[in-house]
C-alpha cells in the first residue's frame, strides 16, 4: 500500500505533545512507520527554537523544524538556524500603542531572536507553569533592546479571542496578530505564518503543498491548513480551526495523529470529507 503523502507536518502543543509534554509510544511508532513509507516529518510550532530544542532532542528528532510561528527554520540534527525573520520593533511599538488606545494597558512578554534567544517577561504578565525558561524584567523597555521574533500580549480582563480580535482590528496592516494557545496572543511580522515557514522548509526537502498532511489545534494553524493538501484538527482544537479542517481526529491525549496515520498506512487513501 502506498502512503499518500511525502510530508507530515505537526504542531507541537495540543497536537503532537500530550499535556505532560511527552509524545506517546503509539504516535512515535506511527510517525516512524510513515517515515519508513517515505514521508518526512516536520514539527511546526509557535514556540521559538530555545523553547523547542529540548523536546526535539528528547524525541531524537534530527530533521527540520519550523519554529516561532514560521519565523525560524531550524535543523535539529545540526542544532543550527537556517532562516530567521525578526519583528520590526518600531512597527511593533506603534502597533502596541494602537491596541492600548483601544483596550487599555497590556502586560507584555517578548521572544528574542536566535538559538539562545531568551523570553523576557514584563510586569503583570502571567506565565504558564512549566519547564520553559524566561527572564523577568522590571522595566518593559528592556524588551526592545535586541532583535525579537514576537511579542506576547495579555489583557487583565479580555479573553484570548476577544483580545486577538480587538488587536487585529487596531493594528491594520502594521503587523499580524495570532492566538496560538491558552493565554497566548502574539504580534508577528506582517505576512508571517506557519505556512510561510513550512513552505520554506518543504522546499528544502523538495516537497510540495500537494504532498503534505498537517495536524494542528489552534487558530495559528489555519494558514498551515490552507497551504497543505489535507488539514487534520485534533478533537481538542479551537472551533475556528475545526471549521476549516478536512478531518477531525482524536485529541492529543488520545493519539489523534497516530489514529490518522495508521489508517493512511492501512488504506493508502485519505478521508473524503468536505473542506
Amino acid at each position: 500500500m502506498t502512503f499518500p503523502f511525502k510530508l507530515v507536518a505537526t504542531d507541537l502543543d495540543g497536537t503532537l505533545l500530550r499535556g505532560d509534554d511527552t509524545v506517546s509510544e503509539r504516535t512515535r511508532e506511527a510517525l516512524d512507520s510513515a517515515a519508513a513509507a517515505g514521508a518526512a516529518h516536520i514539527i511546526v510550532t509557535g514556540r521559538s527554537v530555545p523553547w523547542t530544542r529540548h523536546i526535539l532532542d528528547d524525541l531524537g528528532y534530527d530533521g527540520l523544524a519550523v519554529c516561532g510561528q514560521g519565523a525560524q527554520v531550524y535543523h535539529a540534527g545540526e542544532h543550527r538556524l537556517l532562516t530567521s525573520l525578526t519583528l520590526d520593533r518600531q512597527l511593533a511599538g506603534l502597533a502596541l500603542s494602537k491596541i492600548e488606545a483601544e483596550v487599555g494597558p497590556l502586560a507584555l512578554a517578548a521572544s528574542r531572536d536566535g538559538l539562545e534567544g531568551e523570553v523576557l517577561v514584563g510586569p503583570g504578565y502571567r506565565v504558564q507553569e512549566g519547564p520553559l525558561p524566561y527572564v523577568f524584567v522590571d522595566d518593559a523597555s528592556e524588551m526592545w533592546t535586541a532583535p525579537l521574533n514576537k511579542v506576547y500580549l495579555q489583557h487583565p480582563e479580555l479573553d484570548d479571542d476577544a483580545l486577538a480580535t480587538a488587536a487585529r482590528s487596531a493594528v491594520g496592516n502594521l503587523v499580524d496578530v495570532v492566538m496560538a494557545g491558552p493565554g497566548v496572543v502574539e504580534i508577528l511580522p506582517l505576512g508571517l505564518s506557519k505556512a510561510t515557514g513550512l513552505s520554506l522548509a518543504a522546499r528544502r526537502l523538495g516537497v510540495k503543498a500537494a504532498d503534505t498532511i498537517a495536524f494542528g489545534d489552534m487558530p495559528n494553524d489555519i494558514p498551515m491548513f490552507g497551504w497543505a493538501r489535507h488539514g487534520v484538527a485534533m478533537a481538542n482544537a479551537h472551533e475556528t480551526l475545526k471549521a476549516v479542517a478536512h478531518e477531525i481526529t482524536a485529541s492529543n491525549e488520545h493519539d489523534g495523529i497516530a489514529v490518522v496515520l495508521e489508517e493512511l498506512l492501512r488504506t493508502g487513501s485519505i478521508a473524503a470529507a468536505p473542506h
